[in-house]
């Protein structure tokens, strides 16, 4: 006699309760389209949208979501272990305000090391004498002190 693991056991409820509320959905649909058809004034369509037609497809909705949800016990185990061979991301300590101002490339302000304009850029450089360093201004989100 093969046996079931409990996970299978657990799912299959969800598996028939997502299956029927589907093809009830369908069914319900169906005749309220079918009731539909057949009237001719608004007035008279409406009960059977609000008897059949939003209800099936509320229906058709909950059981899509039952046969996605994977019997409400989260993803496969198998799927989203953690394995040893994953790179861990490094993280990168956070620029210190402690060092000399910044300067970006063709860029009128002067910045702290800190500041999120110049964090994270190829080309901030502390500013050489010969670019006129003391005609740049202080930047005004870090307001450095020149």
């Amino acid at each position: 006699m093969q046996r079931t693991r409990p996970r299978e056991r657990a799912l299959r409820p969800v598996l028939w309760a997502g299956l029927a509320a589907l093809a009830v959905g369908a069914v319900l649909c169906v005749i309220g389209w079918y009731g539909v058809s057949g009237e001719r004034y608004a007035e008279r369509q409406l009960p059977y949208l609000a008897s059949c037609t939003v209800p099936g497809a509320a229906l058709i909705v909950a059981g899509a979501v039952l046969l996605t949800s994977r019997g409400g016990q989260g993803p496969d185990a198998t799927t989203d272990q953690h394995t040893e061979t994953e790179a861990e991301p490094v993280e990168t300590p956070p620029p210190s305000a402690e060092g000399p101002l910044l300067r970006v490339p063709g860029g009128t302000l002067l910045h702290r090391p800190d500041c999120p304009l110049v964090t994270g850029k190829p080309g901030a450089a502390p500013p050489d004498d010969t670019s006129g360093a003391s005609a740049l201004k202080p930047c005004p989100i870090c307001r450095p002190e020149v």
